[in-house]
C-alpha cells in the first residue's frame, strides 16, 4: 500500500480535496453534491475498481502516515503500476465532473421581487375588465345606446382576452419575457388614451378590444416567469402569489370604478388606467430582469439587447470600465449567448402553437373543465350589477362595494391554494419514495403530478358548487344583503383556488413553453366565459335566479368526472407526448446532420480542375 509521504499519492489526495467530487464509500451520494457520482462514467470505473478496498477513515480523523489512501482513488492492488494507472485517470475525471446546474440562480429576495412585479402586471387585465362594470349605465346614457350594446363590449373584451395571449405567449417563449411585457404595455397605454378621448360607441368597441389585447397577455407572461424561476415542488406557492393580482382585480376594481364614475365621470376610469400603466413601466424598464430560460438559461447567462434592464446595462458598462469582464469570461458568455440564440429564431408569433396544445388529450381535459368553472364564476360577477340594482336599488358606488367579498375570497385563495398544493406535492412524493430537489428541479416523468394537483381540487369544487346553488336561491328569496355577500366570499375562495391549481398543473405539463400553455388556458376559458356573460341575462329572465344558478352548479358537478379521467390516463398521455416530441427532435437533428454531410461530400467530390476554373473565373472577374 502506498505511503502518505509518497509525492504521487499526496498529489492524488490533493486533487481529491480540491475538486471534492467523490463521496466516501460509506456515504450515499447526495443529489445536491457538486457532481453526483452516479452520473460520471469514469467515477464509476474508479469506484468499481476499489470496491473491495479498505474503508476510508471517518471525517475529522487526524492525518497519519499509516493511513491507507482513499478506497475510491486506488485499486485493491498495492503495486506502483496500479497507482500510476489510477493517477492517469484523474485528468479524465476532471474533464467530466461538471456541476449539475441549479434550476435558478436568482436569490430568494430576487424571486420575491420578480413575483411581485408579475403579480402587479397580472392585475391590469382583470382590473380593466371590472373597473368598467359600475359605469355601464352611465356609458349607455352618454353614448345613446342600449345596455345590451354596452354589454357587448364586455363580451368582445373577453374574446380578445383569450385571443391575444396566444400571440404574446408564443412571442415570450421565443424572444424572452421582458420584450413581451414592454410591447404589451405600450399597446395597453395607447388604447387607454384613446378610450379616454373617444365619443362614439364604435370607437369604444374597437379600443376596448385593443385594450384587452395589451393587458391580457400579462397573465400568461406571469405564469411563464414563475416557471422560469421556481421548481415544481415550490411552484404552487410562487404561482399563488403571482396570480394574486389577477384574482384581486375583479374585487377592488369595481369599487374604484364606482368612485371614479360617480365623482369624476367615466372618462376618469381610462385616465386612471393610463397613469397606473405608466407608473408600472418605470420599474419594469429599470430593474425587472429577463428570466426566459431560452435567453438567460437559469439566470447565469447575461441578457442582450432589449432583454437587458437598465440596471443590467449599467452593470455591463461598469464592469467594462473597471476591466472586470475578463477576456475568458466575456468569450464564455458570448459562446453561451450564441448557443441559446441559435436555438430560437425571431419570427412572427404563431397562434397555432396554442391550438396544438389545446388538442393534446391531457391538456384538453384540464382546459375544458377549468373553462367551465371560470364561466360559472363570471356568470356571478357579470350579473351582480343588474341583480343587486333590481333587489336593493344600489347606485354605482354601492354596486362596486358589493364586489369586495369576492376580493377577500380571492386573496385568501391565492395564499391557501399555493401552500396546500406544495404540501400535497410533498405528501405524494413521500408516498411514492420520490426525492424532491428544490435546487435543480424534479424529473416528473415517473411522478403522478396530475394526482398531486387534482387531489387539492375535490373539496374546493364541492364547496364552490354548493355555494353557487345557495346563492341563486338566496337571490330568489331577496334576503338580507349579508347572506349573498357571504356566499360570494365562499365562491371566491373555492373557485379561485381551483383556477390556481389548474394553472399550476398546466405549467407542470408544459414547463418548456409555460407562457404558450397559459395562453391556451386563457383562450379556452375566455371564449367560454364570453359566451357565459352573453347568455346569463337571458337565462335569468327565462329561468329565474334560483334555477339559473342551480343549472350553473349542476353543469360543474356533472363534468367533474373529467378530473378522474385526468388522474387515471393523464400520466400515460403525458409520456406519449414526451416520446413523440423526443422522436421529432431526433428526426430534426438527423435531417440537419444528413444535409451537412451531403454538403461536405459535395465539396469533397468536386474535381480539382473545376475548383481551379472557379478560382480563375473569380480572378478574371476581379481583374475585369
Amino acid at each position: 500500500m502506498a505511503s502518505s509521504n509518497d509525492p504521487q499519492y499526496r498529489s492524488i489526495v490533493a486533487k481529491e480535496e480540491e475538486h471534492a467530487t467523490l463521496s466516501p464509500p460509506d456515504q450515499k451520494p447526495s443529489r445536491d453534491s457538486i457532481a453526483p457520482a452516479p452520473t460520471l462514467n469514469s467515477t464509476d470505473k474508479v469506484a468499481n475498481a476499489s470496491q473491495n478496498d479498505e474503508a476510508t477513515p471517518s471525517e475529522g480523523a487526524g492525518p497519519s502516515k499509516d493511513v491507507p489512501p482513499p478506497a475510491n482513488l486506488v485499486n485493491q492492488s498495492s503495486n506502483s503500476e496500479n497507482m500510476a494507472s489510477t493517477a492517469s485517470e484523474l485528468p479524465e475525471l476532471e474533464q467530466v465532473q461538471t456541476c449539475t446546474p441549479i434550476y435558478s440562480i436568482f436569490s430568494k429576495g430576487q424571486k420575491r421581487y420578480i413575483v411581485f412585479m408579475v403579480a402587479m402586471a397580472g392585475l391590469f387585465s382583470p382590473m380593466s375588465t371590472n373597473i368598467y362594470f359600475p359605469a355601464l349605465p352611465t356609458l349607455a346614457a352618454d353614448l345613446n345606446v342600449s345596455v345590451q350594446l354596452i354589454n357587448l363590449t364586455i363580451t368582445t373584451y373577453m374574446i380578445f382576452q383569450g385571443l391575444a395571449p396566444t400571440m404574446f405567449g408564443d412571442f415570450a417563449d421565443m424572444a424572452g419575457r421582458r420584450p413581451a411585457f414592454i410591447v404589451a404595455f405600450v399597446v395597453y397605454l395607447g388604447a387607454n388614451i384613446g378610450l379616454a378621448l373617444q365619443d362614439s360607441y364604435a370607437a369604444l368597441l374597437v379600443l376596448r378590444c385593443l385594450q384587452s389585447s395589451g393587458s391580457s397577455g400579462t397573465i400568461a407572461l406571469a405564469n411563464g416567469v414563475v416557471a422560469d424561476i421556481a421548481t415544481s415542488s415550490e411552484r404552487g406557492t410562487y404561482l399563488g402569489f403571482a396570480m394574486m393580482g389577477a384574482m384581486l382585480g375583479p374585487a377592488f376594481a369595481p369599487v374604484l370604478g364606482g368612485i371614479l364614475a360617480e365623482f369624476l365621470g367615466w372618462r376618469s376610469i381610462f385616465w386612471f388606467l393610463t397613469i397606473a400603466g405608466g407608473v408600472y413601466m418605470v420599474p419594469l424598464l429599470i430593474s425587472f430582469p429577463e428570466t426566459g430560460r431560452n435567453v438567460v438559461g437559469n439566470g447565469s447567462i447575461p441578457p442582450q439587447g432589449w432583454n437587458m434592464s437598465l440596471l443590467n446595462y449599467l452593470e455591463l458598462r461598469k464592469s467594462r470600465a473597471d476591466g472586470l469582464d475578463r477576456t475568458v469570461s466575456r468569450e464564455e458568455n458570448r459562446r453561451m449567448q450564441s448557443e441559446l440564440a441559435s436555438k430560437r429564431k425571431l419570427r412572427f408569433p404563431n397562434p397555432l402553437r396554442t391550438i396544438y396544445i389545446i388538442l393534446e388529450k391531457d391538456v384538453g381535459v384540464i382546459l375544458f373543465f377549468n373553462s367551465i368553472i371560470y364561466t360559472g364564476y363570471y356568470t356571478i360577477t357579470a350579473s351582480l350589477p343588474t341583480i343587486f340594482q333590481e333587489i336593493y336599488g344600489f347606485n354605482n358606488l354601492q354596486l362596486g362595494l358589493c364586489y369586495l367579498p369576492f376580493g377577500a375570497g380571492c386573496g385568501v385563495a391565492t395564499i391557501l391554494a399555493g401552500r396546500v398544493m406544495d404540501h400535497n406535492y410533498k405528501r405524494v412524493a413521500r408516498k411514492n419514495n420520490f426525492t424532491i430537489d428544490r435546487r435543480r428541479g424534479d424529473d416528473l416523468r415517473n411522478f403522478p403530478i396530475e394526482k398531486a394537483r387534482i387531489q387539492v381540487i375535490w373539496p374546493l369544487l364541492w364547496i364552490g358548487c354548493a355555494a353557487t346553488l345557495c346563492y341563486g336561491w338566496v337571490l330568489w328569496k331577496e334576503t338580507n344583503l349579508a347572506v349573498p355577500l357571504i356566499l360570494q366570499f365562499i365562491v371566491g375562495v373555492a373557485w379561485t383556488a381551483v383556477f390556481n391549481v389548474m394553472s399550476v398543473l398546466l405549467v407542470d405539463l408544459y414547463p418548456s413553453s409555460p407562457a404558450t400553455a397559459t395562453a391556451a388556458n386563457n383562450l379556452v376559458r375566455c371564449l367560454l366565459g364570453a359566451g357565459g356573460t352573453a347568455v346569463i341575462n337571458p337565462m335569468l329572465t327565462a329561468m329565474g335566479r334560483g334555477w339559473c344558478f342551480t343549472f350553473v352548479a349542476f353543469v360543474c358537478v356533472a363534468l367533474s368526472p373529467l378530473l378522474w379521467v385526468e388522474i387515471r390516463f393523464g400520466p400515460r398521455w403525458r409520456e406519449d407526448r414526451r416520446v413523440r416530441e423526443l422522436k421529432h427532435a431526433e428526426a430534426k437533428t438527423e435531417k440537419h446532420r444528413v444535409a451537412a454531410e451531403a454538403a461536405e461530400a459535395d465539396r469533397d467530390t468536386k474535381k480539382p480542375e473545376e475548383v481551379s476554373k472557379e478560382k480563375g473565373e473569380g480572378g478574371t472577374e476581379k481583374s475585369g
